[in-house]
């Protein structure tokens, strides 16, 4: 090209019009044959060099400025030097173009020193014979040519740079793809056109569980879709391969399950189609990797996320999105859905004397129950604890929750065997209905669960849905807990006594000490209402002790004979301190330990047997007494007079009213009662006397003490302690 251009424009120079026409001509074609392989090349070495068109077009012009850099100084020789001589310069550079561009990597030296010299000679010539001019364009063409030269050495030197470069890349990419096919868990993987598996590698071939031969040419999705390659029903992950594949795209980090000689197995794919210098589709490349433990791995955490490891029940989570869709669809449809919140009644007594283990497989065995009494569009789930819900999606017939709702306390309340023991629990259950008791997740859960307290609150065992005043009770409730909280700083409660007078005599022998509560937010609380509330926050252990140090200090004003009586729970006499509550109480009054008797339910073997006979057994070794309160009314009660030598046994109010209308079985209940405490050494106490019929049974019957409203309601201290100025109260002194 630069031959022609120089030629070309000495022919032009020279006047000779068609030569240089003809050379130009070929000088055109040779720029033009350069810039499309230039392009071509650019194009086919994209990966490795991006040639801008900005870039081609600088090249060009530069061959073509850089031709007419050689041939304009020579063709000016014409003017100065004769025809032949002109040929003859010609032909040497043409010879030294030719070759130039045959000895390309000697472009920069040969070009320099041999132009250099013709220059050279050319000079020292036109100077010899007194020509300036052409000695100065000859020396500015050896400067033109000089520097040509020194940049053309630069970036052939900086091209061979590049080239070594690239080179070391391939070695060092190389290296990497063995490390990585030699790797434990990843693979190479290759398909042509066709989608059939080529250069297959041997960690390929084993995440196949065949031979590199076996696999080889095969379809791919053949290989990893197992028995559905036969049937065409796909997964889903691997349908979306394959659709990947036939749409030519590339995908990244593609989960798919697979079945590896008739196992399933959980891969993850990449892949990135490949296309020839043609820009032909030749198939994939890409690098895979069984991931199949940490598929299961995740699995099992999601699983745990939403399922009860103890029970296999739906958790809180899944029970609240299940709850949550319930109302979307309700409120989509304008219908109804349901919560129903169930709770084991008694199940935390099994839990204190058999242990959790055993409680732990009666909860597997309530689950199994309550499995079996689902229906259509119901779930059933465990909160936590001995908690359970279940959700009904269409609760439009309200008759219908209700209807569950007893089967679930039916099946429940059966008797369960586990571990060689027999046991029984109750159900109480609260349900609210959706939108109408709440239109959020919360508000429904919350409303149900007022509805179970309700539940509980009646002795269990039954169902009770949600109602306004619920939400009421609940506030009054949140409002008396707060007030009880302070109630003992702001010194509100007071204590009252009932007297236990002898049968026979009528004398006094002993007060049972009443807590009574006057808030000053709330007025007078019923007992009923503050008891349960102190014993659910635990306040009643400080209230407990509050109460034994006032009884005493008082009973120290009462003569010698005079008992007083406290009623401890269980939450007290569970309590790690309460021993050493009681010897405090006794030792700042001075009260003898025999003037202080203890009251217990049955309730409290209920939880810890074992613990609550040990306190027991101490507070007895101190010298108190301790009374059985509400003998009869549930229970194994005789088991518990083996158990303990309690000094009195109350019969309860029921009996003693039965009593008094001839009924049989209260009769002969009192007379059994009686019998066994007189042959155990124990005193009984006829509760809830009235009338003066019902004093005169207990008394036939051959109770020794009688409590009730006939002989005294609860009073202050002070009419107790005026009770003593009567001669008449006096007269029990020497009942035990």
């Amino acid at each position: 090209m630069q031959v022609a251009a120089l030629l070309a424009t000495a022919a032009l120079l020279q006047r000779q019009i068609p030569l240089a026409a003809i050379l130009g001509w070929i000088a055109v074609a040779a720029i033009t044959f350069w810039h499309a392989h230039r392009i071509e090349r650019s194009l086919r070495d994209a990966d490795r060099r991006r040639v801008s068109r900005q870039e081609m077009r600088a090249q060009a012009i530069s061959a073509v400025l850089n031709g007419l850099a050689w041939a304009v100084p020579l063709g000016g020789f014409g003017f100065f030097i004769d025809l032949p001589s002109q040929l003859e310069v010609w032909t040497i550079l043409a010879l030294l173009m030719t070759a130039s561009a045959i000895l390309r990597p000697a472009v920069p030296i040969s070009t320099l020193l041999f132009s250099g010299a013709v220059g050279a000679s050319s000079t020292l010539h036109f100077a010899a014979v007194g020509s300036w001019y052409p000695a100065a364009i000859t020396l500015a063409y050896i400067g033109i040519i000089f520097v040509g030269a020194v940049e053309g050495a630069r970036w052939y030197v900086a091209a061979r740079i590049a080239e070594v470069g690239i080179l070391e890349q391939d070695q060092v990419v190389s290296l990497l793809l063995r490390e990585f096919e030699e790797g434990e868990a990843d693979w190479l993987w290759q398909i042509d056109a066709t989608r059939r598996v080529r250069a297959v590698s041997p960690r390929f071939a084993y995440a196949l569980s065949c031979d590199a031969s076996e696999a080889e040419g095969k379809p791919f999705i053949q290989l990893i879709a197992g028995p559905a390659w036969d049937t065409g029903q796909f997964p889903s992950s691997l349908h979306d391969l394959a659709d990947r594949l036939k749409q030519r795209e590339h995908f990244s980090n593609l989960l798919v399950r697979v079945t590896v000689a008739g196992e399933p197995r959980w891969w993850e794919l990449s892949g990135t189609p490949k296309f020839d210098e043609n820009d032909v589709f030749d198939g994939f490349r890409g690098v895979g990797s069984d991931v199949t433990l940490a598929r299961e791995n995740s699995d099992k955490i999601a699983w745990l996320a939403r399922y009860d490891t103890l029970t296999g029940l739906p958790n809180r989570m899944m029970l609240t999105e299940a709850l949550g869709d319930a109302l979307a669809h309700a409120e989509q449809w304008r219908t109804r859905c349901a919560f129903m919140m169930i709770d084991l009644d008694r199940f935390k007594a099994v839990n204190d004397t058999l242990g959790h283990f055993v409680g732990d497989q009666l909860l597997a065995r309530v689950s199994d129950r309550l499995k079996q009494q689902l229906g259509e569009n119901e779930l059933c789930g465990r909160l936590g604890g001995d908690e359970f819900a279940i959700v009904i999606c269409d609760a439009s017939d309200l008759e219908r929750v209700n209807d569950v709702a007893q089967r679930v306390i039916q099946s429940l309340s059966q008797p369960y065997e586990v571990d060689h023991h027999t046991l029984y629990v109750g159900t109480s259950i609260g349900s609210a209905i959706g939108p109408r008791d709440g239109a959020t997740v919360e508000t429904l859960m919350r409303n149900a669960d007022l509805a179970l307290y309700r539940a509980k609150d009646s002795g269990g065992n039954s169902h009770f849905t949600y109602e306004p005043a619920l939400h009421a009770q609940a506030e009054e409730r949140r409002k008396l807990e707060f007030s009880l909280r302070r109630a003992l700083d702001s010194n509100e409660f007071a204590l009252v006594y009932q007297p236990v007078v002898d049968a026979q005599d009528e004398g006094v022998v002993s007060f049972e000490a009443l807590l009574r509560w006057n808030s000053k937010e709330h007025g007078p609380v019923s007992p009923a209402k503050f008891i349960s509330l102190a014993e659910d926050t635990r306040l009643i252990v400080p209230i407990g002790e509050w109460v034994l140090q006032h009884a005493c200090f008082e009973a120290m004003k009462w003569p010698n004979h005079v008992r007083v009586a406290v009623n401890v729970s269980g939450e007290q006499l569970l309590h790690q301190d309460f021993s050493a509550s009681v010897v405090n109480a006794l030792a700042q009054s001075g009260l003898a330990a025999s003037r202080l008797e203890i009251e217990v339910t049955e309730s409290i073997f209920l939880r810890d047997a074992t613990q609550a006979k040990v306190t027991l057994e101490h507070i007895m070794a101190l010298g108190c007494q301790v009374a059985l309160d509400d003998f009869g009314t549930g229970y194994s009660s005789l088991g518990y007079l083996r158990k303990l030598r309690f000094s009195t046994i109350k019969v309860d109010r029921s009996f003693v009213q039965g009593a008094a209308t001839d009924n049989a079985e209260s009769l002969a209940i009192i007379r059994a009662v009686v019998a066994m405490a007189d042959s155990l050494g124990m005193s009984t106490t006829a509760e809830g006397v009235e009338t003066e019929k019902e004093l005169e049974t207990v008394r036939r019957l051959g109770c020794r003490k009688v409590q009730g409203y006939y002989f005294g309601r609860p009073m202050s201290a002070m009419d107790a302690r005026a009770l003593f100025r009567s001669p008449a109260t006096l007269a029990g002194q020497s009942v035990a």
